[in-house]
Order: structure tokens, then sequence, then C-alpha cells
């Protein structure tokens, strides 16, 4: 726990929002191409691809930059003032449990990267530059990832628990079962988790299954998400349908190498490796582990911290697409690629906050346990 436990994560968290109003209300972006400019702010942006009738990126871009952070920031406000204040506020363990679980979905950071590789893009057609908002991402990012690790959940759980005048602390034993949420040990009969208010499990229900089926689903849409056309460039002298690994192969040779590289890694490397990631952890939970289970446990969780920055062709594509609609003189459209991709990113996402890291300490393999039926 840090030295301030209450008053830092109520900084970081009212920053973050005072940041966010500013950057949401600030120009962004500015381009001028052919003589046509275009001055655009965030919700200019989105709501440009909902004009242009691509919303589903304008929701994954919602969501990921806006919705959750500011529901996370909201979320952490609610939380620590009822700690600071030692009161039981209503629905403060449900508060929390949202609180901590959203964590994954907070993207500003892969979002200003990506208006990065959009700017390396453009600027060598067009003239780009940037407004105040896009200068507030930055400290923006870097407040949403202070307020995210100084918020300890096991220590934040034993705070409410002790305002309802609980024993959070309990012996491990045979008849105690470890919450998968918390972390703290409770009476195996308990239901739910008298901390946390979580479902209590040895394992977790169709664990494997649940996480089979999300990455069975990654696998499939990641090979149209490759063969179908990602992005689609028109200007009065030329069409240009890219792929993913055509526009990598593009800016290669065009010589753009560094983000030819960052867009390789995204949206190829990183997918690649973590389908087969996932794919071993399912498999060890059924046959014998390939490595220790100290090492898989770092697979674990290097596989499900990586994920999230697979977003960055997708917020590129959005980006370029709300930028670049100048009528007959130049327009860049997204391709059905751009969809099947960030599904694919979201299932083997939830693929691995599906799968029970638990089954990774399990002595023997899953099919000569008794609670297989629970895996």
């Amino acid at each position: 726990v840090e030295n301030n436990p209450y008053v830092a994560p109520l900084a970081y968290a009212t920053t973050s929002l005072i940041l966010m109003a500013f950057a949401y209300s600030m120009v962004y972006i500015r381009v001028e191409l052919f003589g046509v400019t275009s001055v655009l702010s965030l919700p200019e942006m989105m709501r440009l691809l909902i004009y242009q009738d691509y919303g589903f990126l304008a929701e994954v871009m919602f969501v990921l930059t806006f919705g959750a952070p500011v529901l996370f920031l909201l979320l952490c406000l609610y939380v620590y003032t009822a700690l600071v204040r030692e009161r039981a506020y209503p629905a403060l363990r449900f508060a929390t449990r949202v609180l901590v679980r959203l964590r994954h979905a907070i993207m500003v950071d892969v979002f200003f990267i990506s208006t990065l590789v959009a700017y390396i893009k453009l600027s060598s057609v067009a003239e780009v530059e940037f407004g105040s908002a896009f200068y507030l991402m930055f400290p923006l990012s870097v407040m949403l990832i202070r307020t995210s690790v100084s918020i300890p959940q096991h220590w934040v759980y034993y705070k409410i628990h002790r305002l309802t005048d609980g024993d959070a602390v309990q012996s491990a034993s045979d008849d105690k079962t470890c919450c998968s949420r918390c972390l703290y040990f409770r009476d195996k009969d308990e239901q739910p988790c008298g901390v946390c208010g979580a479902d209590l499990y040895r394992r977790r229900p169709k664990s494997l299954s649940i996480s089979l089926a999300f990455l069975v689903a990654a696998f499939i849409l990641y090979f149209p998400a490759n063969i179908l056309p990602i992005m689609i460039s028109s200007n009065p002298t030329a069409l240009e349908i890219n792929t993913i690994f055509n526009g990598i192969v593009y800016m290669w040779n065009d010589g753009d190498r560094l983000i030819a590289v960052i867009i390789f890694s995204a949206s190829i490397l990183v997918p690649v490796l973590k389908i087969i990631a996932m794919a071993v952890l399912i498999a060890s939970a059924y046959f014998k582990p390939p490595m220790s289970a100290s090492k898989m446990s770092v697979l674990y969780r290097i596989t499900e911290s990586i994920g999230r920055w697979s977003m960055i062709d997708v917020f590129v594509v959005a980006i370029l697409s709300a930028l670049v609609q100048l009528g007959f003189v130049a327009s860049i459209h997204p391709g059905p690629a751009a969809v099947c991709f960030a599904l694919s990113v979201a299932f083997t996402m939830l693929s691995a906050q599906s799968f029970d890291p638990r089954l990774i300490w399990c002595g023997l393999p899953l099919r000569d346990r008794k609670d297989r039926t629970t895996g």
C-alpha cells in the first residue's frame, strides 16, 4: 500500500477527470490536404464516424477512450470517498468489483500512440497540426495509469469489510476457499464471498470452456482480419486497398520502418503470440504443463496485459477515417477487416480474463482431478 493510500488515488482520479474535461472540449488535431482543412475535437471525430456509418469504430473509440475511463474514475472517487469518511455507501463492494475490472478497458495510452502512428502516415501528404487536446493526452494517460496502480484491491476490500465490523482475515486451511476477486480465504460453504460479494468457488465454473470458446472465436476472426481490406484510400488518381500485411510492407518500403515495426508487432506478432500462449495455458490445464507453475504464471500475466496494444491498428483506421473525408479530393474508409480484427482482439482479451490462473498451480492434469467438471 502506498504512503498515502487514501489521498493519492483521490488526487490522481480528480486530476484525470479535469484533464479529460479539457481534452474532450478542445481541438485535438488539424489536417490540411489539397487546400481543404479539417479541425476536429475527439467528440467531433466520433460524430463523423457515426455520420459515415462507421458506428462500430465510433463505439470502440468512445468506450475505450472515454466511457470506461470516466466510469473508472467516478467509481474510484465513490469508493475512496467512502473509505475516507468511513461510511458504508450503498453497493460499495459492487462498485469496487466493477472498478477493478474496468482497468483492462482503459486504452487512452493506446489511442495516444495510435495518433502518432496516424500522424506519421499523414504527414507526408498533408499538413498536420496537433491541438491542445492532443498534448493533454500524454499526462492523462500517465494519470490514468497512476490511478490504476494506486488501487490495491486486496487492501480496499479489507477496508470495506472493516466498515461493517467484519473479519476479513482468515487462515488458509482445507475447509477454506480463496476468493479469486479479493484473494481472502473464506469458509468453503460461504456464498457469496463475505468480503467482496463475488461468487465464491475453488475453481471458476466452466473457466476452460468459456476461455476456449473465446479463443476459438478470436482464432477464426483473425483470418478474415488479415485477408480482407482493413483500409481503403482514394484520391483522383489512385485507389489503394490495403490489408494489414500489405500496409506494413508499404510503410516499410516507403521508409516508415519504425511504424511498420510497431504495426507488425501490434497487429500480427502480439495477436499470434497471445493466441498461442492462451492455447498453451488451456492445454496445460488438461495435460502436463511444459514449464514450471511459476513460469506459466508469468506467461499468463504477460498474455493478459499485452493484448490491449493490438488495438493500435483499429484506432489508426478510426482516426484516419475521421480525418480524411474530403469528398472527391481524397478519402479514407475502414474495410471489413477492421471489425473482424477489433473483435478478435476483444475475444483474446476475454479468453485471458475467463481463464482461472489457479489451474496453473494444481498438481495434477485436469483429466485426473476430481473437480474436473467445475474447470
